[in-house]
């Protein structure tokens, strides 16, 4: 079967290699398509924290079942939803059913071989049917799942006013299931194209450019009261040490995006308004259930941008780095 291996930063590869071989407990897999995430261009790049080559890249799959355990709840041609976060079930957080954050957590794609291959095998614990959904709809519940679990943590509810700094593929997720829930939302990025997408596509009440007083607006948008919880979808240090201004007295900040490096708080700043600071990492099985629950509310044709077959991903790959392509989400057809 063919599959790509990043070998090094900037180098993939096609190649060619025996069929995996599936032990009782675990399901074979065709891999139908593969989401582009930010993951894969920042490993692509050089610039992936904590992530060793030769690897197998691609962890927002859309599947479906080739063989399976005669027992098992799946059978041949279902398809398949994976959840890429293989933890160790003993740990104090997977005990505690925080299975996104294990300890000992490897996920599948980053830190072992993961979906760019025609064929894989994985233990039927995460895994979930989805007969209703299309390919493309499947290959982004993942992401989306991050931005469910997200507003999770945050006790998003009805009525809420929340800001979202950053308007890519996990701000835009937040965004939409954010209305879902029936909240307000008001967001926030330095991109007029996609500050526009949110507006007009997805359906944002406010949008506010980050460069033009972006917290003078969210006090006046507010009637000076600012937002009951505020996420950070960046990963950019200057964006996750400022993100509080946008935040009530009394509220929370989520940070969904990750940065490599240390991060600074004024602490009289934060104190003051009794912040609630949470961290957000991957996603669990009710998060996954609530997107798949509500994906055909979301603009899945809009959302994916770009998607070329499996043999022109190399030649592609490049051009997904540039934001003047106007990557949203791309999509690669291994079908």
């Amino acid at each position: 079967m063919k599959y790509i291996i990043c070998e090094e930063p900037k180098k993939f590869t096609l190649k060619e290699k025996e069929d995996p071989s599936r032990k009782k407990g675990e399901v074979l897999l065709k891999i139908n398509k593969i989401g582009i995430c930010g993951t894969d261009l920042h490993a692509y790049a050089g610039n992936q924290a904590f992530f060793t080559y030769p690897r197998i890249l691609g962890h927002e799959l859309a599947s479906e079942v080739l063989e399976a355990d005669s027992e098992s709840k799946f059978k041949k041609g279902d398809k398949i939803v994976i959840m890429p976060y293989l933890s160790c079930g003993n740990c104090i957080a997977c005990k505690n059913g925080k299975t996104n954050c294990c300890q000992n957590i490897r996920v599948f794609g980053v830190h072992t071989d993961g979906g760019m291959q025609e064929k894989v095998i994985l233990p039927e614990s995460v895994l979930m049917a989805a007969p209703n959904l299309t390919d493309n709809e499947i290959a982004i519940i993942e992401p989306l799942a991050i931005g469910a679990h997200a507003l999770r943590r945050a006790s998003t509810k009805k009525g809420d006013t929340i800001v979202v700094v950053g308007c890519g593929p996990i701000g835009i997720g937040i965004i939409k299931l954010a209305q879902i829930k029936g909240a307000k939302v008001i967001a926030i990025d330095t991109n007029d194209s996609r500050l526009q997408y949110t507006k007009e596509i997805i359906g944002a009440e406010h949008v506010v450019n980050a460069t033009k007083n972006p917290v003078e607006k969210v006090a006046e948008i507010t009637n000076g009261n600012l937002a009951d919880a505020v996420f950070d979808a960046t990963g950019h240090k200057g964006a996750l040490e400022s993100g509080i201004n946008y935040m009530a007295h009394g509220g929370s900040y989520i940070l969904v995006g990750l940065s490599k490096g240390d991060l600074t708080f004024t602490h009289p700043k934060i104190h003051a308004k009794e912040t609630t600071l949470l961290c957000s990492r991957n996603a669990t099985r009710e998060d996954f259930q609530f997107v798949i629950d509500h994906i055909k509310e979301f603009p899945t044709k809009s959302f994916i941008t770009h998607e070329v077959d499996f043999k022109d991903m190399i030649s592609n790959f490049d051009s997904w780095l540039d934001p003047k392509t106007g990557v949203i989400k791309a999509i690669v057809n291994i079908v």
